[in-house]
């Protein structure tokens, strides 16, 4: 163990063998061409070089130099290493709050995922980028515990231009049908040809919708405050997704329109 967390060592402490044993990996260069390519020095390019070729992780190839196999493994294990820790950096403030339960895939398809945050000057800010998806997109299909009124607001007035999808627990129904105005928007928005409305008896712990080919994930704490919004185009995430819309889309009935008469 202490001799593999020596060879981390060696690697994680430059950036400039980083890169050297990453471009190796990827085809041959000359010395010249990985001092253009990294701006380090010759000399110390001859120490890394030579310090790969002590670990048989690059052979010289006539005037190039090349991974080997094994210079091959580490610099792609290094970099996965890298991509971990770059998604966990990401998420680490708002990890508690994530349904990693209920997020069956590979959290490192959340690399590069665009989060946002509240503020103090935007304290509704996830909620409004997530409207502002919705508001641009051709197709939208969710599954939530709710449906808050802006976004009753957004879909109905896009409702027939915009396909509309939304599964949501009976409980999340009976809160709109409550409100007057809002029962009114619901019936709009379930008498348009291009939108469908249907009822989960169950739970549904998540707040999902699938955005054109963009999901977006409204992340809450134990209290329900609204503590981030994510967003991932990975096909990974976007096919976990579509799995489970169908699923619960599969699980429930259609609401009508007559159902929402006063």
């Amino acid at each position: 163990m202490d001799a593999t967390l020596d060879e981390i060592e060696f690697l994680a402490l430059s950036s400039n063998r980083v890169a050297v044993l990453e471009l190796l990996a990827a085809e041959g260069h000359t010395r010249s061409e990985l001092a253009e390519e990294t701006g380090a020095s010759q000399a110390t390019l001859g120490r890394i070089l030579g310090d790969f070729e002590d670990r048989k992780w690059v052979r010289r190839d006539g005037g190039s130099y090349v991974a080997t196999a094994t210079g091959t493994l580490v610099a792609e294990g290094f970099r996965d290493l890298m991509d971990v820790l770059d998604t966990e950096r990401e998420l680490r403030d708002i990890v508690e709050y994530l349904p990693t339960d209920t997020m069956d895939f590979d959290l490192r398809h959340l690399a590069g995922a665009t989060i946002t945050r509240p503020t103090q000057t935007r304290p509704n800010a996830p909620l409004q980028h997530l409207l502002t998806l919705m508001d641009e997109a051709d197709e939208v299909s969710a599954f939530s515990h709710t449906l808050n009124d802006q976004s009753l607001r957004v879909a109905a007035a896009r409702a027939g231009e915009q396909r509309f999808r939304a599964v949501l627990p009976q409980r999340a129904i009976d809160a709109l049908v409550a409100d007057e105005a809002l029962r009114g928007r619901l019936r709009d928005l379930v008498e348009a040809e291009t939108a469908s409305i249907r009822v989960y008896d169950g739970e549904i712990p998540l707040a999902v919708t699938i955005v054109d080919d963009v999901v977006n994930v409204l992340v809450r704490d134990d209290r329900g405050v609204l503590q981030a919004a994510v967003d991932s185009d990975h096909s990974a995430v976007r096919s976990w997704a579509e799995d489970r819309f169908k699923r619960y889309h599969d699980d429930s009935t259609p609401l009508s329109a007559s159902s929402l008469s006063p």
